[in-house]
């Protein structure tokens, strides 16, 4: 069985209780994890803020960027091993597995070779004055991850030299509890990096309120979120929220259809449709609506479900409450007169009792829909058709989300300015994703949350500042 890891330990719950792993693709539980709560966490905070005042705390910039490093490179190592644990553990295909882990070593890599370079300043003053600010660790911090993508976002939050306490997902952990004992095997200092695992309501909530917390990553659903903020609040504790998405791809006439069609469906059917930023609208330009849809049919009905080992477009959902979730926005899709565009299928030779459902593409006369508004975290996706420059970007706004769009033009001018017209975080011009992103900053507007992740600008979201003022003058005495 995994253990938790805490203060340098292997070890289990203080209870002593457990909670069974399921995996997606045959519904069956294969292992089991502790079930903390709060007085593991404590006890995971504490070794973390002891370990800012030892030997975590007392290495150099440089010398914390070379364990990053060569964490980096044990995770290479054992790449293979992680990723069949990631793949198992959450359902996805074994190259999406396989690439989320390489993912991971990238973002160590990239925080390794940047944790020196995060520079101060002078700042100009009166006379006699010499002032400078520097950047410092934020101290404790918090990072209670989701289950879609455990591994990515395990690297993009806790590679920034603070000392942390992680709660991964209770659906998939697996991978999480393997790199930190990694980090012990590379040097790690004890309590540099804890994990807990257990429920969000037990351990999520024990942590967010903890008093001796300095900061918090959370990404989630909008209302864990809302809990979340509220919780750092009583503490006045910075958080960064990751809440999810709604990202419209717009599609004009000009677009090169085949080119777009490919990566609209890689984009909605990625991790089975369970990822914050997928494109799950398309809106296209309204004299070639019907010759899209036609093309995009064609790449959707090729799209497969199947288990991790068979390697295909998707895995399946992560647990039955996903499964039930998605084949309810189907059915509700149907209800409300939508056209089923294309279907994607399922291998026949899958488990009967795993969380597979089948990709779908339906269209829509209006944007009224509520499955153009509700993220809903598989792989459906729907088109609706729009017809100028202006209503094109007003759909693609109403949403009550921000996170991520694509613009699909030849038209320079029109890119530049939809892609500025867009709320969203991040906008795509002619593409859809970028891998893993690392060194690109990522994050949301509206209700998508606040703060940024990935990227060097993450390095100064997860520190902080410190003014120093030397008065040099002379004393008058």
């Amino acid at each position: 069985m995994p253990n938790m890891v805490i203060n340098g330990k292997s070890v289990a719950s203080l209870s002593g209780q457990t909670l069974g792993v399921i995996a997606p693709a045959s519904g069956e539980v294969f292992t089991t994890i502790p079930r903390g709560s709060s007085d593991d966490v404590d006890i995971a905070v504490k070794a973390a803020r002891a370990a800012l005042s030892a030997d975590w705390g007392k290495l150099t910039a440089t010398e914390r960027g070379r364990l990053l490093t060569k964490l980096s490179n044990k995770i290479l190592d054992c790449a293979e091993e992680l990723a069949q644990l990631e793949a198992k553990d959450t359902g996805k295909a074994i190259t999406t597995a396989r690439n989320d882990i390489q993912v991971l070593a990238r973002y160590f890599e990239f925080y390794a070779g940047g944790a020196d370079k995060l520079h101060g300043e002078t700042i100009p003053f009166l006379n006699d004055y010499a002032v400078q600010v520097i950047r410092e660790p934020l101290g404790v911090t918090a990072h209670i991850l989701p289950w879609n993508y455990p591994a990515q976002t395990f690297g993009r939050s806790v590679s920034m030299g603070n000392a942390a306490v992680v709660k991964p997902a209770e659906d998939a952990c697996l991978s999480i509890i393997r790199v930190a004992e990694l980090a012990l095997e590379v040097g790690f200092p004890p309590g540099a990096l804890n994990v807990v695992t257990g429920l969000g309501e037990e351990v999520g909530a024990s942590l967010a309120s903890h008093a001796d917390i300095n900061f918090i990553s959370f990404t989630g659903s909008g209302e864990v979120g809302a809990l979340i903020q509220a919780a750092a609040a009583k503490n006045a504790v910075k958080c960064v929220l990751e809440l999810g998405g709604k990202s419209a791809h717009i599609v004009f006439n000009d677009a090169n259809f085949k080119h777009a069609a490919k990566l609209i469906v890689k984009g909605i059917i990625a991790n089975t449709g369970q990822t914050c930023t997928a494109g799950s609208r398309v809106l296209i330009q309204k004299d070639v609506f019907e010759e899209f849809l036609t093309i995009l049919a064609q790449e959707f009905t090729q799209t497969k479900a199947g288990t991790p080992e068979m390697d295909l477009s998707c895995g399946p959902v992560v647990n039955k409450a996903q499964f039930d979730r998605v084949n309810h926005y189907v059915n509700l899709g149907k209800q409300e007169g939508l056209r089923v565009i294309a279907e994607g299928s399922i291998d026949a030779n899958v488990p009967k009792e795993g969380f597979f459902v089948c990709p779908i593409l339906f269209a829509s006369d209006t944007h009224d829909s509520q499955l153009l508004q509700d993220e809903i975290f598989g792989p459906v996706l729907v088109a609706v058709p729009f017809d100028t420059e202006d209503d094109a970007i007003a759909l693609a706004n109403a949403t009550k989300y921000g996170l991520m769009g694509a613009v699909w033009t030849e038209n320079g001018g029109r890119q530049t300015r939809v892609a500025k017209g867009m709320q969203a975080g991040q906008v795509y011009i002619n593409g859809f994703g970028a891998g893993g992103g690392v060194e690109l900053p990522f994050g949301g507007m509206k209700r998508s949350g606040h703060g940024r992740e990935k990227g060097f600008v993450a390095l100064e979201e997860m520190s902080t500042t410190k003014t120093i003022i030397q008065y040099h003058g002379k004393y008058d005495n």
